[in-house]
């Protein structure tokens, strides 16, 4: 993902879009191509972007989840306190050209660890109005957004450490409930699928 010099940050960003984009091509190949192509990146842009992420992250000398997004992406946009349960963290927030009412939002520990890192709404953004599943379009909402709308909605573990499911119940357009598999990639909405 290169250095931190003069001129690099743009090319930084756009790697890291292209990195995010990566995890959601297995879901929704249309969409990460539209966004590809608006960042200017081929698909082999794509593969190198990602090559020298995962190298970075597993590289032995790596520095910490929180300093590598920190030099990957520059002095966050926002640092705000967050508190879970009984635990006290800070919600770092990074605003990504590709989608303006989002931010990359990462969850930092007292300890400087990471304990979650994926896309919110932005501040001030319009939330999406979720009544049914049609409204569950891909890259509509957020899992807390989904979460909130069909509450209550139940977690599910993901098939990879950036990937969330939740459980709910949502109507149809003929206004039958139904028990619904929702997908997630970075926190962005993949993909439904109806259960029963």
């Amino acid at each position: 993902m290169g250095g931190n010099g003069p001129g690099t940050m743009g090319a930084m960003y756009v790697d890291f879009q292209l990195v995010l984009l990566r995890r959601m091509a297995d879901h929704n190949p249309d969409l990460v191509e539209d966004a590809r192509r608006q960042l200017g990146a081929s698909i082999a842009d794509m593969r190198e972007a990602n090559k020298r992420w995962q190298a970075m992250v597993r590289s032995p000398r790596s520095r910490s989840a929180a300093a590598r997004y920190r030099s990957v992406l520059g002095e966050p946009e926002s640092v705000l306190p967050r508190r879970l349960g009984d635990a006290d963290c800070e919600a770092r927030r990074w605003a990504l050209p590709l989608w303006p009412d989002l931010r990359f939002e990462v969850l930092v520990g007292p300890d400087g660890a990471v304990w979650n890192e994926w896309l919110v709404r932005a501040p001030g953004a319009p939330a999406p109005e979720l009544r049914t599943l049609d409204d569950l379009a891909p890259w509509s909402c957020t899992v807390d957004e989904a979460a909130r709308a069909f509450a209550p909605a139940r977690p599910l573990e993901g098939t990879a450490p950036t990937r969330w499911g939740l459980a709910l119940t949502a109507p149809g357009p003929d206004g039958v409930r139904h028990e619904v598999v929702a997908e997630f990639t970075w926190g962005l909405l993949q993909r439904t699928a109806v259960i029963s």
